[in-house]
């Protein structure tokens, strides 16, 4: 059930093959738009207050500054965006912690063929997500 508007969307990896991946995945349905990539934490950080995505997709091991400070000054500069983790990081603590910054959905990288598409229309439709083998384990959210 994807919304009838456009969503705009950064997708922040610094693996190129990774995030071509992604991107090509989300290019799937039409009604989302990549708009910009990136590969560094800094420059997630940039291209979310210059843009102002509905969603950012966000990997949490990126060089100069990792996801999860990234996701704190996003915060901060543009509350409004959406985070998607999307990350090779599978601990409950990591994930928790992801989740405790305001992220509305957490998917491990080995499980992105299967759960991205989910994740995304979860995430855009307000509602939190969290994928394969975390799936059974209870998260809390900040409450808005």
């Amino acid at each position: 059930m994807w919304l009838m508007s456009s969503v705009r969307i950064l997708v922040v990896d610094d693996s190129d093959p990774f995030r071509r991946f992604i991107i090509s995945t989300l290019q799937t349905i039409p009604e989302l738009e990549v708009i910009c990539g990136a590969s560094d934490g800094f420059e997630a950080v940039q291209k979310a207050e210059e843009l102002r995505p509905d969603l950012i997709l966000l990997d949490i091991g990126l060089p100069g500054q990792n996801g999860i400070e990234a996701a704190r000054q996003i915060r901060r500069v543009a509350p409004e965006c959406k985070i998607l983790f999307v990350s090779q990081e599978s601990s409950e603590d990591i994930v928790q912690e992801a989740l405790a910054l305001g992220a509305r959905g957490y998917v491990v990288k080995t499980n992105a063929g299967s759960d991205l598409l989910a994740a995304v229309e979860a995430v855009i439709s307000n509602q939190q997500f969290v994928g394969g083998t975390l799936a059974p384990f209870t998260f809390s959210q900040p409450s808005a």
